[in-house]
């Protein structure tokens, strides 16, 4: 095995389990205890992680990006291959959810791009200017106060509205994960609550998120992972 994909599958790991042992992973990948500390010691110093004795731990952040305009260009690669996945997943004739979400934006556009005959329901006011151009899907716009940051409308007016609609699809963003305390963050209660109405409305949630979120922290916790019918990363 090749150190590239050893350090992916370390990191891997320890984005589902939190930590890794050196002698579990030399006994998996077949190689010595000395050349795991090594690859430990690279992921490290790369930043993906903290060493500690006997193993590793993942490293956690709260980045704190709230405006959309900040996130647009980071990990938009990743972000592609997810909208990707989760288009696969989409049916016509389905009404689906895309809330505030920059990897929603790519799923919007590749909705397009597909010309797939459906009806979108949305918040984020990027998504519902791009699915304008768009006359094959059915654009409904979720309205009421604009959020903490000014990309859509969260609070009790969007809520009620929410509440009306019976989703088939609904894919949501989120600002980290925690996979030892099964915990899903956002940064604002009033998107927090809005998220909530949006899983609770929906036959099918499901999570959009780059990896690299497992190792994110928010300051609201909307929803736990068990409540998504599966989490789409890259």
């Amino acid at each position: 095995m090749i150190q590239q994909e050893r350090h992916e599958r370390i990191l891997s790991k320890l984005s589902l389990n939190g930590r890794v042992v050196v002698s579990e992973l030399s006994d998996e990948f077949g190689v010595t205890r000395d050349c795991i500390r090594k690859d430990l010691a690279q992921l490290e110093k790369n930043g993906d992680l903290k060493r500690v004795h006997g193993g590793a731990i993942q490293t956690r952040s709260n980045p704190r990006t709230l405006l959309v305009s900040d996130r647009l260009t980071l990990n938009v690669e990743a972000k592609k291959e997810i909208a990707k996945k989760a288009v696969d997943l989409i049916e016509d004739g389905d009404v689906i959810f895309l809330d505030i979400s920059t990897t929603n934006i790519e799923i919007a556009k590749l909705l397009i791009e597909r010309k797939r005959p459906l009806t979108v329901v949305t918040n984020m006011i990027d998504i519902m200017i791009l699915l304008s151009q768009c006359p094959d899907i059915k654009t409904i716009m979720i309205g009421g106060q604009l959020g903490r940051s000014p990309d859509g409308f969260t609070g009790s007016l969007a809520i009620s509205q929410i509440m009306k609609f019976h989703f088939d699809k609904a894919f949501v963003g989120t600002v980290g994960v925690n996979s030892q305390t099964d915990q899903v963050y956002t940064y604002d209660v009033d998107d927090g609550l809005t998220k909530e109405s949006i899983i609770r409305n929906a036959d099918q949630a499901y999570l959009v998120m780059e990896s690299i979120k497992y190792q994110q922290d928010g300051n609201y916790v909307f929803a736990t992972m068990s409540d998504f019918r599966e989490i789409i990363t890259e």
